[in-house]
């Protein structure tokens, strides 16, 4: 085929234009801020303000964010920043924080070219007080007791060194969930030493550490106690029976008869489950609360709800401009220059992003409690549907911006303390055209009938169905089954079982 005029093939360079939008580094931090808990926002405040000379906490009472002026040097954006900031809204992507966002997405990060304000509320330092008067002595962990131990019974450096390692591999209930088939290679010794190491690994104290399973750990405490006959061996092999409380099936395979399976029953009760948490209790997280609600009657408005920023945890933080001037008098050359630039603004950028995630957060919390203000009034059964988007229309930011917000944060309210993420569940369709109602108020409307229930008039899951229905509550079996066993309550032939028992009880006792 022969070409024509002009035309050719090969590899050629092409210029052209194209607009895009880049997600600069100081709009990944931003986005990094919106999205940590008070706690982890303490610890990143702590992290820079060793980092960067030029940020400092204010003292109590200063006057102005910027101590100082500098004499010598300018720490404006540059203008490709100073474009972001006056953007009149920004955007939160959803996925990592590398990724570009779409343009859509550019939004609820800017500012409004305003003078850039102090966050939070630290307080002055004490020159009399102590950090360290108040700290604990490290108590005795499970670890340590084993190992002490472990450096009186065991004789061969070998084995020490075995049961070293396999006492690092206990979790915190000191049961031995590891995956140990990779020891014997690493340490070059046999499976069956191994095993026998141990073996006399489960007769250190606390009785039933390095066991695998709840059985083992309960049979190597009841052979402790030289209780562990057939019987309770019957006993130990069918716990799951023991959960179902299926007493009369147990006492048929125990080979006993009702009151000695109930006295075996008891001593299995007595026993430890988790021995190892008797030295490394599990420590409860606690939750920050980020926002504060209060109730206040107006003269005018009535009963209306009063929402504070929590700042007492974090640290008011400003741009030290006279220390600034000092090194800028100081600089010998670009690099000092251009590193005083740099920090300078690093400084004002996490300022300003703290006080856009403050007020970000104050916004959207404003707009969850205006929607649910039914369920701070009368609670739970007052939660009505709400979904991300809901609050994103109604705030005019972006979805992932609203879902950045509602993530680790709580709220303290007079109701208790919720994360913000609480209060979006879905909605289940009302019967005959009656409103929607939250997931959430459903399971609490279910876990209200079954704690109303008799011991003779335990509700099915088809029963549940039907009061929900007469309240106008559209909702499937299976559904209501989910919800029961997400709440971890039992079967109505399980609970049947347990009222039964307690009023055997209640009649033997009178």
């Amino acid at each position: 085929m022969a070409m024509g005029p002009g035309l050719s093939i090969g590899p050629r360079l092409v210029q052209g234009q194209r607009q895009a939008l880049v997600m600069t580094p100081q709009l990944q931090q931003a986005i990094k801020l919106l999205q940590l808990s008070q706690i982890d926002l303490a610890a990143h405040i702590e992290a820079e303000l060793e980092a960067n000379p030029l940020l400092a906490v204010a003292e109590e009472g200063a006057p102005d964010i910027e101590r100082g002026s500098p004499d010598a040097i300018s720490t404006e954006p540059p203008p490709d920043m100073a474009a972001a900031l006056d953007r009149p809204s920004l955007a939160l992507a959803d996925g990592p924080a590398e990724s570009e966002p779409s343009r859509e997405e550019y939004r609820d990060l800017g500012g409004d070219g305003s003078a850039w304000t102090m966050v939070g509320a630290g307080g002055g330092e004490n020159g009399d007080y102590d950090p360290l008067a108040n700290v604990a002595e490290r108590a005795e962990t499970l670890s340590d007791h084993l190992l002490a131990q472990i450096r009186v019974d065991f004789t061969d450096p070998g084995d020490v060194l075995v049961a070293s390692r396999l006492t690092g591999m206990l979790d915190e209930t000191g049961y031995l969930t590891a995956d140990i088939e990779s020891v014997p290679a690493d340490f070059g010794i046999s499976r069956e030493r191994l095993e026998a190491i141990l073996a006399r690994l489960r007769r250190l104290d606390p009785t039933g550490v390095f066991s695998r399973t709840l059985a083992e750990c309960l049979a190597a405490q009841l052979e402790d106690r030289d209780r562990y006959d057939p019987a309770m061996r019957s006993l130990v092999a069918n716990l799951d029976l023991l959960a179902k409380r299926e007493f009369a099936v147990l006492a048929r395979r125990c080979g006993i008869d009702s009151e000695d399976l109930a006295d075996m029953i008891a001593e299995i009760r007595a026993l430890d489950p988790k021995p190892g948490l008797r030295f490394d209790p599990p420590r409860a997280d606690t939750a920050v609360p980020d926002v504060y609600l209060r109730p206040v009657r107006h003269a005018e408005l009535g009963d209306t709800w009063e929402i504070e920023l929590n700042s007492d945890a974090l640290p008011r933080l400003l741009v030290d401009r006279r220390y600034q001037a000092t090194l800028a008098r100081g600089a010998r050359g670009k690099e000092d220059k251009a590193f005083i630039v740099e920090r300078a603004q690093a400084a004002s950028w996490l300022v300003k992003a703290l006080d856009q995630r403050a007020t970000t957060i104050l916004r959207v919390t404003r707009e969850i409690v205006r929607q649910q203000d039914a369920f701070f009034r009368v609670g739970v059964s007052g939660l009505r549907p709400l979904v991300l988007r809901d609050i994103a229309v109604a705030v005019e930011m972006h979805e992932s911006t609203v879902s950045r917000v509602t993530a680790n944060k709580y709220i303290a309210t007079p109701r208790g303390t919720f994360e913000l993420k609480y209060f979006f569940t879905a909605a289940i369709a009302g019967r005959h055209g009656a409103e929607t109602v939250s997931a959430e108020s459903v399971r609490a409307r279910i876990r209200h009938l079954i704690d109303a229930e008799v011991a003779t008039g335990i509700l099915s899951d088809d029963a549940i169905v039907e009061l929900l229905g007469k309240e106008k509550i559209d909702i499937a079996r299976r559904t209501v089954a989910k919800y029961r066993e997400a709440m971890k309550i039992p079967s109505s032939a399980q609970r049947r079982r347990v009222k039964r028992e307690i009023a055997d009880q209640a009649r033997s006792a009178a």
